[in-house]
């Protein structure tokens, strides 16, 4: 197998930060800022790397968001941003792809959960995961903001229809797209922090 040496490598990521759509992160941030804001529920999903930066996401966004962390048993009433990752449930996610099909593990638990003005976070680097292009289109049909990470790769404009977001690595190399993706997610992240935080 060949491919780019480290310094390549590390430069063309360098510079693909320097093409980056800021906009697309702020109006990302801006709709789950608004989720926030108007206790609606997040879900985030993707396959492989991009599960794990759907349960990262999670993670990040629901402490992040939560004022009163580390209080213990207190109700405080404090809102904190509703966020699930997908592919969290193994029992879940394995029975609906061993008993209905792979291809719906996504779009079947968002019937359970998604309302009109929940957000989706869908995230594929190639942008043609029929998993996550499905739960998209659901997601989309119900009245959901979708919000998509991808990349630049051809199959990427597969997502386009579906999202009020969509969220690009200038890259068409996957590593690549996953790195940008974890540093999108830590932008937006922030953002959202600093956001709520003024707000309370």
């Amino acid at each position: 197998m060949t491919g780019p040496g480290i310094r390549e490598y590390l430069q063309a990521v360098q510079g693909a930060l320097e093409h980056v759509d800021a906009g697309a992160l702020e109006r990302a941030a801006d709709e789950l800022y608004r989720a926030w804001e108007g206790g609606r529920q997040v879900f985030a999903f993707g396959n492989g790397a991009s599960a794990a930066l759907a349960s990262h996401m999670a993670a990040d966004l629901g402490k992040l968001t939560a004022p009163d962390l580390g209080q213990g048993p207190s109700v405080s009433g404090a809102r904190r941003l509703r966020i699930t990752s997908l592919g969290d449930n193994a029992a879940w996610l394995t029975a609906l792809g061993n008993d209905v099909a792979y291809a719906d593990v996504f779009l079947e638990q968002l019937k359970n959960h998604l309302q009109p003005a929940d957000v989706v976070i869908g995230i594929s680097g190639s942008g043609g995961s029929e998993n996550v292009l499905r739960a998209l289109e659901y997601a989309c049909r119900a009245g959901a903001r979708v919000i998509g990470f991808t990349g630049m790769q051809p199959r990427s404009e597969a997502m386009k229809p579906f999202c009020a977001v969509l969220v690009q690595a200038p890259l068409e190399m996957l590593e690549q797209i996953e790195d940008l993706h974890v540093v999108f997610h830590h932008a937006i992240a922030r953002r959202l922090y600093a956001r709520v935080k003024e707000a309370r």
